[in-house]
């Protein structure tokens, strides 16, 4: 009775950090180059649940028909791990000449300012970059463009052209070329703030071999309908939970009041 109990806990706690995913990916769904998160859900690692004297545990063989043993019981399920989609979403025009869509899979190479003041190598798919009072190639949230040696970029004033290797021309002359990488294990990089992503140890950092396009930027990869569909079947999972904990509560409260009586 108390097994079924916290299961039905723990199952409307992961129905609740589900939900968090879910929302998360509704609420960006106009960010630039935002990847959708998905869950993958583990069935409790304890099984503690096995009827006395099963053969599964003693080794013993019997024949016991329909009243053999119940064997291993689940105790719910929990979140093991949240990952990361990173289909590309479509491109839209903007008009822009420093709005860049990556297309293919690859990432601008940004130095981000941490709040403490620190300096940190980030990267990006989101190309909507500007020009700083002196020039300088950064991004809406200030971060810092990076060319292919990881200095920062300096536009002079012009009109500005960028291929897709990511060569900057500004009155047809040469400037500098940004930064674009890729990796090899896509699923070893981790989100920061923002449309940021850091490495980690297991990151291989590869050639980018994709093409970018001025004047569009990339959009978010999250649909709405199937984000909205997911939210209600979970919102559905977890009502029937929270139903089931209320039975237990009142089957343990009838055994407490009223058999124990007995």
């Amino acid at each position: 009775m108390l097994r079924g109990l916290y299961t039905s806990a723990l199952g409307m706690t992961t129905q609740m950090q589900r939900m968090d995913v879910v929302s998360n990916n509704l609420a960006n769904v106009n960010t630039t180059s935002f990847k959708r998160d998905s869950v993958a859900a583990q069935a409790f690692s304890d099984r503690l649940g096995l009827r006395l004297n099963d053969p599964a545990v003693t080794g013993i063989i019997r024949l016991m028909g329909s009243t053999g043993p119940v064997g291993a019981l689940g105790q719910g399920v929990f979140i093991d791990e949240v990952f990361t989609d990173f289909e590309t979403g479509g491109i839209h025009e903007t008009g822009s000449p420093l709005d860049l869509a990556i297309i293919d899979n690859g990432f601008f190479a940004l130095t981000v300012t941490n709040q403490d003041g620190t300096q940190q190598e980030q990267f990006s798919r989101a190309g909507a970059f500007t020009l700083s009072s002196d020039g300088t190639l950064i991004d809406m949230m200030g971060a810092i463009v990076q060319n292919q040696g990881g200095a920062p970029i300096n536009v002079p004033v012009g009109t500005i052209t960028i291929d897709q290797a990511g060569q900057i021309f500004v009155n047809e002359e040469y400037v500098d070329t940004i930064r674009i990488v890729n990796f090899e294990n896509l699923e070893s990089l981790r989100k920061t703030r923002g449309s940021y992503w850091t490495t980690t140890e297991e990151s291989q950092m590869i050639d980018f071999t994709g093409t970018v396009q001025q004047g569009f930027l990339e959009n978010s990869n999250v649909s709405p309908v199937r984000e909205m569909v997911e939210l209600i079947a979970l919102s559905r999972a977890y009502e029937a939970n929270s139903r089931l904990v209320q039975l237990h509560d009142e089957t343990l409260g009838r055994a407490v009041n009223e058999i124990a009586r007995r």
